[in-house]
């Protein structure tokens, strides 16, 4: 078994909230100079700057997690991993076409920049990427599986967008078997309010929009190689 540092929640200059500083290429710099094995890019409903961070975690000799924070109908975040980029692009124009046609306004929102792997500005996204998409919460977990993926509901005892936030409770028949935290010291409460968990593992990560806010390498999981399915597999499963 292999023990991996870990963040996997970071936002690029594709999210609106996110730095503009957050490219790809210093993303991938600022995990390798911090000493992480493991990185995931979330941007809010898209992966589109997946290819460029992959292409430079790559050269830094880091593993990167294809991914999205995707938002449901309920307005709830759930993380979506990916063990292969052509997976996390076809997922990406799937939830492209789930998106409502609601326009960004940089002014107010931030920019959503698209950039290649030396953070050259390639495009931007016009449509604002923090919009819920009408794909419910109960669907993500098959709907992920269908690109060989996984999800991780999100940041879930946040007071907003988050399964206990805006639900306030676990829906009947789910079947995701990680959930991330941001605190560490929450997860024996949670699993005492909410029995569903105590058969859950979970993540703590940053949710970065800046540099600064990436995490340190804390957190670790076990996995039996760096490869992706390795890791996608090591998430799933009571490791940490």
């Amino acid at each position: 078994m292999k023990t991996l540092t870990y963040d996997l929640h970071i936002h690029s200059c594709l999210s609106p909230c996110g730095d503009n500083d957050m490219t790809p290429a210093m993303i991938a710099g600022m995990a390798k100079v911090i000493g992480l094995d493991v990185i995931a890019l979330t941007d809010h409903n898209s992966c589109k700057n997946c290819p460029a961070i992959q292409k430079a975690a790559d050269a830094y000799g880091i593993v990167c997690l294809p991914g999205m924070e995707l938002t449901t109908t309920e307005e709830v975040h759930v993380l979506c991993y990916f063990q292969n980029l052509a997976d996390a692009m076809d997922f990406d124009r799937y939830i492209s076409s789930h998106l409502p046609d609601i326009p960004n306004k940089p002014a107010l929102f931030g920019d959503q920049l698209i950039c290649d792997v030396e953070d050259r500005v390639l495009d931007q996204e016009n449509r604002l990427l923090i919009s819920a998409t009408d794909i419910p919460f109960d669907a993500v977990y098959d709907l992920t599986a269908q690109y060989h993926g996984i999800m991780v509901p999100a940041h879930i005892n946040k007071a907003s967008t988050s399964l206990l936030g805006n639900l306030g409770f676990i829906p009947d028949g789910s079947r995701f078997s990680c959930a991330e935290i941001k605190d560490e010291a929450d997860w024996p409460k949670l699993q005492k309010q909410f029995p569903y968990l105590v058969s859950c593992n979970h993540l703590c990560s940053s949710d970065a929009h800046d540099l600064n806010s990436i995490h340190e390498p804390i957190y670790t999981l076990s996995a039996e190689d760096h490869s992706p399915a390795a890791i996608l597999a090591a998430i799933q499963k009571s490791y940490s």
